[in-house]
């Protein structure tokens, strides 16, 4: 089983499904205004399209597995998330590049999502780690990684030159497969509570 395959994943609140052309004019309402944020990689609306060509052929060089996030209430994408910086030989892998529309945040939709990439990872293609990066001035991202259980590693400083000139330190979490259980364990509680 390659990391880059990207099956369907599910559960009551969220359906990842492998990337394609045809989710671009939900990711591209869904986008909106979020590409202002000079601290995240939020594809324009009008740069959905070529987003997606380029995740997927990142999949097909075997380094990314691309999926939208679909909102299970509504049958609309709300935005993507993927497997990157794909480390087969040492069975690790990231989960990035995920952004999710404004309206769709708050609602369980992203740590729904997460357990379903986590359970991919560490019960499907059995991973020893699953690291997660965010940039040093994205507090939202970093609260919400800390939250699923991960673990900070390091500030890698000076880590990457933006398209805007600015560089930015990058925040690197980590689970680890000895976390495993108990993260599965926390957000299957977090998601219950929500449901409920």
């Amino acid at each position: 089983m390659s990391f880059a395959e990207n099956p369907l994943l599910q559960n009551d609140l969220v359906r990842l499904e492998p990337l394609d052309r045809t989710h671009g004019d939900d990711l591209a309402q869904a986008a909106g205004d979020l590409h202002r944020i000079w601290y995240t990689s939020v594809p324009a609306p009008d740069q959905v399209a070529a987003e997606i060509d380029r995740r997927l052929a990142m999949q097909a060089a075997g380094e990314m597995a691309p999926w939208a996030v679909v909102d299970a209430r509504t049958g609309r994408a709300v935005g993507m998330t993927t497997f990157c910086n794909i480390d087969e030989a040492n069975r690790r892998v990231e989960i990035g590049y995920t952004w999710i529309a404004a309206s769709a945040q708050g609602t369980g939709i992203n740590p729904a999502a997460k357990l379903l990439l986590l359970q991919r990872a560490f019960e499907q293609l059995d991973v020893i780690a699953v690291q997660f990066f965010t940039h040093w001035h994205n507090h939202q991202s970093r609260t919400a990684i800390a939250r699923l259980g991960a673990k900070q590693d390091g500030v890698l400083r000076n880590h990457r030159i933006l398209p805007d000139g600015t560089i930015r330190d990058t925040v690197v979490f980590s689970i680890l497969a000895s976390e495993w259980p108990a993260v599965r364990a926390g957000l299957e509680y977090r998601i219950a509570r929500r449901a409920s």
